[in-house]
């Protein structure tokens, strides 16, 4: 989600207006929290495998919006997945397009299917996990963009003006919020999306690869008149997203039963909104949000005693705790990552995504300028570096903490090995120092995490084991205490 200039007085007034930014109103340094994590760390439940594991996603968004029809996806190769797991990521959403699965209404595409299959197949060879995200932006083609197809746009003759200089403020146009209220409402079109995601479930639910289905992308509604932003988000999530999700969770589980479904609010969320999610009724649901701000997103720089972190990470996750939902926030990342604040940035959300969730995927894995993680030859851009860390992507057992210091470069993982046979994994990206791996407790490392890598860890059952991982000095030794 991007907001251009012109929104931002209308979000952030509304936002206001509705106290949503309470919260950030102290201004506390960035070191603070306005909530305790105590108090939804322990409500809120970890991702796991089928094995039981505590799994953890890290990884970026890949798409390709610029392709359709014979061309759809093309853009994307097997580069973007090895070049991932290089880096230490196991985690893609992958952007897949209603109006290219289905571009007749009941018609669907099996070059595009065998696209999407080749792509999970390349997913699956360099081992990342990846989220089959049914990706709009402001609905679909009808207005421009991409998503939910032109035959199931309908907006009673409702006027639509395009602004390319601020596409976000056209899902404002009447039109646009017209055609969400059918989406939503008509029982013909209801019937549509479920079909889509049956199609989706039956071909891809046993891939190896697929760890999830995001339902939609950043799903909007239709303001009613004198209604402010945050109250009409929760309107529409209650009423509306609520129904949805639980029509296209039933209409996935008769063809998949076991793959994560990953639901999320609407975008204003990121404003530090709490969401009017209900409850869904399926006990493998992910609570999806994004984490985007749209003073940033316009193009200033971070300001740490702003407390939009703060407020965010209160606001985010009420919901999951409440409900008892394991947290990937889908979507994250500034435009311009190199402003003179964005270090800290990047080092205080990370830092913050990493206390609530199981996972994040950054916007977005591509080469190139704009929003893209690593330039033409693949090297991070500015400050995207930060986002490479040593990581667990599965431990098995019950984590009891797991923390990273950016700036000693250690990583220290504690946890309560399962009772059962099983495998903790480490991810650690490329270092030119290499890296020392340390276990105390019944445990030992196996692997070589010299320069970066995948060792694991083995330990005795019910064993209580603390995992170190330390950057090397100039001379391969460890510098930090």
């Amino acid at each position: 989600m991007r907001m251009g200039r012109a929104l931002i007085a209308v979000v952030v007034a509304s936002v206001l207006a509705a106290g949503a930014l309470a919260p950030a109103a102290s201004a506390h340094p960035a070191s603070t929290r306005a909530a305790d994590p105590s108090t939804y760390e322990r409500s809120i439940p970890p991702l796991t495998d089928d094995r039981g594991r505590t799994l953890t996603l890290r990884g970026w968004n890949v798409e390709d919006k610029a392709n359709r029809g014979e061309e759809a996806l093309s853009a994307i190769t097997e580069r973007h997945f090895r070049d991932l797991r290089a880096n230490g990521f196991n985690f893609a959403r992958l952007l897949v397009f209603w109006d290219d699965l289905e571009p007749t209404r009941g018609r669907y595409s099996e070059r595009y299917l065998r696209r999407i299959e080749r792509i999970l197949d390349w997913a699956r060879e360099h081992r990342v996990h990846v989220l089959i995200d049914a990706h709009q932006d402001v609905f679909g083609p009808a207005f421009g963009h991409r998503g939910i197809p032109e035959w199931a746009t309908r907006t009673d003759g409702l006027p639509f003006t395009p602004n390319p200089d601020d596409w976000f403020s056209e899902y404002f146009q009447p039109a646009v919020q017209r055609a969400f209220t059918h989406l939503y409402e008509d029982p013909d079109l209801q019937r549509a999306q479920a079909a889509m995601w049956q199609v989706l479930a039956a071909r891809f639910g046993r891939h190896p690869a697929v760890i999830g289905y995001d339902l939609i992308n950043e799903p909007m509604g239709e303001l009613r008149e004198g209604e402010d932003l945050p109250t009409a988000a929760r309107r529409i999530e209650a009423q509306h997203l609520t129904p949805m999700y639980n029509r296209l969770a039933r209409a996935v589980r008769a063809k998949d039963r076991d793959t994560w479904l990953f639901v999320e609010p609407t975008p204003i969320v990121g404003e530090g909104v709490p969401t009017g999610l209900g409850r869904i009724e399926d006990r493998r649901t992910v609570y999806a949000p994004h984490f985007y701000n749209t003073a940033m997103e316009a193009g200033a720089d971070y300001d740490p005693e702003a407390g939009w972190i703060e407020a965010y990470e209160a606001a985010v996750t009420a919901y999951p705790a409440r409900y008892r939902m394991p947290v990937v926030v889908g979507e994250w990342g500034p435009l311009n990552n190199a402003l003179p604040n964005m270090g800290r940035f990047y080092r205080d959300a990370v830092d913050s995504l990493n206390r609530y969730g199981s996972g994040w995927a950054g916007y977005v894995w591509c080469y190139g300028g704009g929003y893209c993680a690593v330039d033409e030859r693949g090297r991070f851009r500015t400050n995207k570096e930060l986002t490479a860390t040593p990581y667990a992507p599965a431990v098995a057992g019950a984590v009891r903490s797991d923390t990273y210091d950016a700036d000693t470069r250690t990583y220290r993982l504690a946890y309560r090995a399962s009772a059962r046979p099983g495998v903790t994994e480490l991810s650690l990206p490329p270092s030119s120092r290499g890296w020392r791996v340390t276990v105390t407790g019944p445990a030992r490392v196996l692997g070589k995490p010299s320069r970066g890598g995948r060792p694991v860890v083995l330990s005795w059952y019910g064993a209580e084991v603390v995992v170190t991982v330390r950057e090397a000095g100039p001379h391969g030794r460890t510098d930090h205490p």
